[in-house]
């Protein structure tokens, strides 16, 4: 085993630790393990499936979402591209035809 442990892929410290199977960052509370990937950012989005999504996916819906603030519908199997992945609560930001800019969040999608 390595004496040295890897720094926080979320915000670059040194000072992380092992717990069991999982690595911690104490800075910023990130989690993490080695079967994990990771972009260059750190941010891993994953899909319904598990499957990890990057900007540019294509995604379809897998259930009808109301449109907040709007009387619109967006349907199931609504083909999807995503602009970028953001971190946070709804973690892709994405163009519906019909309805425009909007932010998803993964567990609502799976990759096409």
């Amino acid at each position: 085993m390595s004496d040295t442990l890897p720094a926080c892929p979320k915000c670059g410290s040194e000072y992380t630790y092992q717990d069991q199977s999982l690595y911690i960052c104490p800075e910023c509370a990130h989690e993490w393990s080695d079967s994990d990937p990771v972009t260059e950012e750190g941010l891993v989005v994953k899909d319904v499936h598990g499957n990890v999504l990057q900007d540019g996916d294509q995604v379809t819906l897998i259930k009808d979402l109301k449109v907040k603030g709007s009387s619109s519908v967006a349907k199931i199997g609504t083909k999807v591209k995503i602009n970028r992945l953001v971190d946070g609560d709804h973690n892709i930001d994405c163009k519906i035809d019909g309805i425009g800019q909007m932010m998803l969040k993964s567990e609502f999608v799976k990759k096409a």
